[in-house]
């Protein structure tokens, strides 16, 4: 099986997520972005993640091959992502509340954890 098929899964669980994050205006949650004009934190929210993926893309698979440090990382942020989610789900501006959305965010928890519990399982 592919090494890193369960942090690949997981990465896929979040960036589908931040596709329904978009449509949940998670940009109100955020305390930089929630005082903006609406339609100008939606653009600034968005746009940032094109120099955030290019990063994580970088950062993982560089010249040197993956980055086992930041896969850790990641997959370590997919759980605590799915506890902030949990944390924030009283909030009246939080707007995940359909199965679709707790099933993109714990996806990427279960697979992250999974990740993670196969990595040092076998050291």
């Amino acid at each position: 099986m592919f090494e890193h098929f369960w942090f690949a899964c997981g990465c896929c669980f979040l960036l589908t997520h931040e596709l329904d994050a978009v449509r949940a205006h998670e940009w109100r949650l955020l305390p930089l972005l929630r005082s903006l004009p609406d339609e100008l934190a939606y653009q600034l929210f968005t746009a940032l993640h094109v120099p955030l993926y290019l990063l994580l893309a970088v950062g993982l698979f560089g010249s040197a091959g993956v980055n086992e440090a930041l896969l850790v990382g990641l997959n370590a942020f997919f759980v605590v992502h799915a506890l902030l989610h949990w944390l924030l789900r009283r909030h009246p501006l939080y707007s995940f509340r359909s199965a679709l959305s707790w099933v993109l965010i714990l996806g990427a928890a279960a697979a992250g954890a999974i990740d993670l519990i196969l990595r040092f399982g076998r050291s």
